[in-house]
Parts: C-alpha cells; sequence; structure tokens
C-alpha cells in the first residue's frame, strides 16, 4: 500500500502537463483567459507554460521543490480569484453569448473557482508534508 501512496509524489505536479500542453498547443486558448486589463496575453500565455514547466521538474527532482509548491499554490489561487471568479460573476465574458451560453459559462467558471481552492489546498499540503528542499522556505 505505502508504494501505491508514494505514487501521489509523482502523479500530481505530473497532472500539470495538461496545462503546459494546452498553453502551448492552444495559445489562443490560454490568452483568452487574461483579463482585458493585462498587457500582452499570448506573452503571459507562454510565460505561464514556462513556469509551469519549471514547478513540475523542480517537483520530480526535489530541487526548490518547496519553493515551487508554495508560488505555484499563490499562481493558482490568484487565477481563482482574478480569473475565475469575476467571470463566474459575468465579468469579461462575451455580452454577444445568448443567455443560455453565458448561463452555462459562469457555471463552468465557478466549477474552475473551485477547482483551483482544491489544488491550492494540495499545493500548500504537497509544500508542507512531501516538499524536501527547505533552503528557500523552512
Amino acid at each position: 500500500m505505502e508504494k501505491f501512496l508514494n505514487l501521489g509524489r509523482w502523479i500530481f505536479p505530473i497532472s500539470f502537463l495538461m496545462y503546459v500542453g494546452l498553453h502551448f498547443g492552444k495559445p489562443d486558448v490560454g490568452a483568452a483567459f487574461v483579463p482585458d486589463y493585462l498587457p500582452f496575453p499570448y506573452f503571459l500565455n507562454y510565460f505561464t507554460a514556462f513556469c509551469i514547466l519549471a514547478f513540475i521538474i523542480s517537483a520530480l527532482i526535489g530541487k526548490y521543490d518547496k519553493l515551487a509548491y508554495t508560488l505555484m499554490a499563490v499562481y493558482v489561487i490568484l487565477m481563482a480569484i482574478l480569473v475565475h471568479l469575476p467571470r463566474a460573476m459575468g465579468q469579461e465574458l462575451g455580452t454577444e453569448m445568448m443567455a443560455e451560453n453565458l448561463n452555462r459559462e459562469k457555471e463552468l467558471e465557478m466549477v474552475n473557482f473551485f477547482r483551483n481552492i482544491m489544488v491550492t489546498g494540495a499545493l500548500l499540503g504537497f509544500a508542507k508534508y512531501v516538499a524536501k528542499d527547505n533552503r528557500i522556505i523552512n
């Protein structure tokens, strides 16, 4: 059972590869999530992909992993508050959408908001109980 439970140390950070693939494979999708008040949505999309990739590598090799988990938690909670919550309330969603599609988008953004809150908790748990490199954060 212990070997099975230890898989979580690898599965969790590797699961973030989906986001890296999305940011590089469909940059229009990632850029669309950048709030209108921020410039350079495509740059931010690719920069985010590189940051997530750096997190994955750090978590897997165990170098600066506590810092990586902590910074990723900050990023994910900021995405929840600054992107998904406003969109769940109908802000920054195209007004050209029909009411039916707008309600669906708002519901999906609320799901994204809750998912980000859960992932933030997991990242903080990993930073506290799994990460071993205490060089920067004790």
